[in-house]
């Protein structure tokens, strides 16, 4: 019990996942534990058999939390500064692991006490209600917690403080009317902003090949393309969703990507594993709707997109390599779902063009971002000397994919799907224009991290491809 003043304060208690943070260490820890080496998908099983305190332990003795790039209950935190600021008595009491706590309770510096988790004992739920009983002797505390398992520690407590609260936790608090602090209100707006909705337009490349083959118009093909498109963009939303989660620790260094739902606490990360699951299986069942070949595609894609999240983003130039490649399996799934054989200039100009978008990709990160380790920039490959580099084989790479375009619009290829070919010449300086005008801007620093965000909201660009698209499926019939 502190002393202020003549006036006595009773203890307060605070719970971390999901109070004080936005978060939960448990889940953020497994999966910056498997970022380091996914061998441990199998070891965890066994830690979890000998019990939560002891598989909370053995990660955070392998795994290290920056308790600054937590994202704190900023509302709640300042509550418990003026409370400390009285001379109220503040206590962690977390099922966290102790070394997570004390790292946490040294950064805020207000706690006079710190109980967590050990290799024996899992401080949650009745087990903390015990041990905050025979902690305080008889004395009452005040509790303030956040879920289900915080249920039997506000029975025991003589003051209740619900935080953010989970569903049965709001439930009790309305049958008993305590302080509240409420739960940020989360929107559509944001659902989708999980989902990177935006990005799905790059799924759009999956009609590139029933365009160029003038099938568009058939309704078989067209049904075919849109069921390819929704799976894929289910699948790579569910994708998306896993690799915020192993970049928690990244995004939150990251001036605009710490605002991203999981790096944010907006949405928990329970949430975010049922919502990849959900979402690859409607992408499955899509596919069965379609060619095994376009299964095949997805499957690859998959795969490919997991190991990009895990590994090789990492690695210089297999990053932006495996990006261009990730666009033109796009397109090979177009080819799939549609039966259209796939062409060998499509994908040539395919991979020199999307690479070219890669390198603007890397270079405006090299550009905007001042957080680096062992003089490279976090979580990537590049240096900060390495930009000048990048923008030369991007230029060159732009320059390829309209070398590649021009060598097919003088192909036999054209003579055959079009009347008059010449009116697909100036699909040349149009490419070379979008490319190189995205160059340009990046290297003023005015460019979109991600060019194909650009690409959808810059309106002269938007011309540009609509005269593209009008002289490839107008200006030139089928012979």
């Amino acid at each position: 019990m502190s002393v202020q003043s003549g006036k006595q304060f009773v203890d307060l208690v605070v719970d971390l996942d999901g109070t004080l943070i936005a978060t939960d260490l448990l889940w953020e820890s497994i999966f910056q534990l498997l970022k380091q080496n996914m061998l441990y998908l199998f070891v965890v099983p066994f830690w979890a058999l000998r019990g939560k305190g002891y598989l909370k332990h053995q990660i955070a003795e392998r795994v290290r939390i920056d308790p600054a790039l937590l994202p704190y209950r900023q509302d709640f935190l300042n509550y418990l500064r003026e409370e400390h600021g009285k001379g109220r008595r503040i206590v962690l009491a977390t099922g966290a692991a102790r070394r997570f706590a004390d790292d946490i309770a040294a950064h805020i510096g207000i706690f006079d006490a710190v109980y967590a988790t050990d290799a024996t004992r899992n401080l949650t739920s009745k087990l903390k209600t015990q041990f905050l009983i025979e902690t305080f002797a008889g004395r009452s505390f005040a509790y303030a917690g956040n879920s289900r398992a915080d249920i039997p520690v506000f029975e025991a407590a003589g003051e209740a403080i619900v935080v953010a609260p989970d569903r049965a936790a709001a439930k009790w608090q309305r049958a008993h009317p305590t302080r509240l602090f409420e739960t940020p209100k989360r929107s559509w707006k944001a659902f989708f902003r999980m989902l990177r909705a935006h990005q799905w337009m790059k799924n759009t490349l999956i009609f590139v090949p029933p365009t160029l083959d003038h099938e568009l118009t058939n309704w078989s093909v067209l049904g075919n393309a849109l069921i390819a498109f929704c799976a894929f963009s289910a699948a790579a939303s569910a994708i998306y969703i896993v690799n915020d989660l192993f970049d928690l620790p990244l995004d939150r260094q990251h001036a605009r990507k710490k605002s991203r739902a999981f790096a944010s606490g907006a949405f928990s990360i329970p949430f975010g594993l049922q919502m990849a699951f959900v979402l690859l299986a409607i992408a499955v069942l899509l596919a069965t709707r379609l060619p095994l070949e376009f299964g095949i595609v997805l499957g690859v894609y998959i795969i490919a997109t997991t190991a990009y999240s895990l590994a090789l983003k990492r690695m210089l130039l297999i990053d932006v390599l495996m990006l261009a490649g990730l666009y033109t399996v796009r397109v090979l799934a177009g080819a799939a779902a549609t039966q259209i054989e796939g062409s060998f200039w499509l994908l040539a100009f395919s991979s020199f063009f999307f690479l070219s978008l890669a390198l603007v990709k890397r270079y405006v990160e090299l550009q905007h971002t001042a957080l680096f380790e062992k003089n490279r920039i976090a979580g990537r490959g590049y240096r900060a000397d390495d930009r000048e580099m990048v923008a030369q084989c991007g230029v060159a790479s732009a320059f390829a994919a309209a070398l590649v375009l021009a060598l097919y619009v003088d192909s036999d290829s054209v003579v055959r799907l079009y009347s008059y070919p010449w009116m697909i010449w100036p699909l040349c300086p149009i490419v070379l224009y979008i490319n190189i005008r995205i160059w340009i801007l990046a290297h003023r620093g005015e460019m979109h991290e991600d060019p194909v965000v650009f690409l959808i909201s810059d309106w002269r660009s938007q011309i540009m491809i609509a005269i593209g698209a009008a002289l490839l499926l107008y200006g030139g019939a089928r012979a």
